[in-house]
């Protein structure tokens, strides 16, 4: 087989796809959707963030940023709050339950959360919409807001809560301890289980239309995330870099070899785990149809 016939072969393959996609139909009454009407309208979704300017998605990622230090002035609270009233190993579960608040306020909200994008913005990608270099380049300005903006929040918080007497550096030197305490490949390897969750936070909210069903589902993936411990990159950044601001115990290497690993191993879990696996699941219905 020659060149072109290759080529034709792959662009009637491709329009057998976008003519399947353009079959699903997302208006009915139901409450859930098909697997295509989901792919259908995350690929759209994918789309417009890329149509988007670069100034406009930075300060969408920086809100975003932002927004999920609600969620760490929580941590922090009850944490301090429930010091020596529980032991510390339960504590930490029980921050399951305060954990989801600034991912509510992000999705919600529609800031753009890295997490949350890396298996939308690969759609496009697999669907042969966009390039590789192009995602590169979203991702990295999507991680550089959502960073600026939890260094930002995280500066305000460290001032604040002592002088609400809400917590201290003690609870921020713990928390930050308790992120950092593993060995850099469980690190990585519970970062692609935290991706792969949030992709499918992603995935899922486009499966429902009512807001409730919306809610529970968010507030359940990001509580698992909590509860079991897997690492976020995103407010991660902001636990581990307020410890770096007010412990010595937690040093630069510490966060930039967090950071690194949970980054990269987020991108792996969305990116692979739901875009990658979701769309081939889709391709393979349709090859053998």
């Amino acid at each position: 087989m020659n060149e072109d016939q290759k080529e034709e072969e792959k662009q009637e393959k491709q329009e057998n796809i976008d003519s399947e996609l353009k079959k699903s139909d997302s208006s009915g009454d139901s409450k859930t959707k098909s697997h295509g009407e989901i792919l259908k309208d995350q690929i759209i979704e994918g789309q417009e963030i890329y149509d988007r300017s670069s100034r406009s998605i930075f300060l969408s990622s920086f809100t975003a940023g932002l927004e999920i230090g609600f969620s760490y002035l929580l941590l922090c609270t009850l944490f301090y709050f429930l010091t020596g009233i529980y032991e510390e190993k339960i504590i930490f579960k029980l921050l399951a339950f305060v954990y989801p608040f600034g991912f509510l306020m992000v999705v919600l909200g529609q800031s753009i959360l890295y997490t949350e994008q890396t298996s939308l913005l690969s759609l496009p990608v697999l669907n042969n919409k966009q390039s590789v270099w192009i995602l590169l380049k979203l991702w990295g300005v999507i991680i550089l807001g959502n960073l600026i903006g939890g260094y930002l929040i995280s500066l305000v918080l460290l001032w604040l809560g002592p002088k609400l007497h809400i917590f201290d550096s003690e609870t921020v030197e713990k928390i930050a301890m308790h992120v950092t305490d593993a060995a850099s490949f469980t690190i990585f390897v519970s970062a692609i289980l935290a991706g792969w969750l949030m992709g499918l936070l992603s995935w899922l909210v486009t499966s429902f239309k009512d807001s409730v069903s919306r809610i529970l589902i968010i507030f359940s993936i990001t509580a698992t995330m909590s509860f079991t411990g897997l690492h976020h990159s995103i407010i991660g950044n902001i636990e581990v870099f307020s410890g770096l601001i007010s412990s010595p115990k937690v040093e630069i290497s510490d966060y930039l070899i967090f950071q690194s690993l949970a980054l990269l191993g987020n991108a792996v879990g969305g990116g692979v785990f739901v875009a990658l696996l979701k769309y081939r699941a889709f391709i393979i219905n349709i090859e053998i149809d």
